[in-house]
């Protein structure tokens, strides 16, 4: 199960990930919003996007499903990181972006567009949605980890009965050292009217 292998390689993880250059995803998602903006980092890991949008002046808040990675992220970021899965989280008031890197390719492709939905609630109409998948099709099994791939048509057909819109999707190469020939789909979504149902 994927839980389990970030409970058991967390410190790798986080160090393998912490200072990874991510500046040109933020520069496609933080001119979106407003200043200040309200972001929800959803299975934020190491924490680090969370502690670059504080240190630009957005208010952030962050969970994990992951309970080492929420200590070591919530010691990072100086903010209170949630423990809790996707299905679990819960706010009490909108917010103008929502990013997701690379952190919505462990759901069970059955279970993607219910969790879409679920994270659309909490973005305000006219909000921003990032998210980011290894680019393929299928779910796949690797060191104890389960990955849904998806590409373009695969992420439209997963957001179709949502309230989310796919405004722009791009590939990039992976930005850790000796993974550059990983390809990842990125793309940007944007909340419209809500679908009933959708939660």
């Amino acid at each position: 199960m994927s839980l389990d292998y970030y409970q058991q390689h967390a410190q790798a993880f986080f160090e393998g990930t912490v200072d990874v250059d991510m500046q040109l995803l933020y520069q496609r998602f933080l001119p979106l919003l407003p200043a200040g903006a309200h972001i929800l980092d959803a299975g934020c890991g190491s924490g680090r996007d969370a502690f670059y949008f504080l240190q630009q002046g957005y208010r952030v808040t962050a969970f994990d499903a992951s309970a080492e990675l929420v200590a070591m992220a919530s010691e990072l970021t100086a903010i209170d990181v949630r423990h809790c899965r996707f299905d679990e989280m819960t706010l009490s008031e909108p917010v103008q972006g929502i990013w997701a890197c690379a952190s919505l390719l462990h759901v069970p492709h059955a279970d993607l567009a219910a969790t879409f939905a679920h994270l659309a609630s909490f973005l305000e109409s006219g909000g921003w949605f990032y998210c980011s998948f290894k680019y393929g099709q299928g779910e796949v099994c690797r060191d104890g980890r389960t990955f849904s791939n998806l590409d373009e048509a695969g992420l439209e057909s997963v957001i179709n009965a949502t309230s989310l819109k796919l405004k722009e999707s791009w590939q990039t190469a992976d930005l850790r050292p000796g993974r550059e020939q990983e390809r990842w789909l990125n793309a940007l979504l944007v909340k419209t009217t809500d679908v009933q149902g959708a939660e």
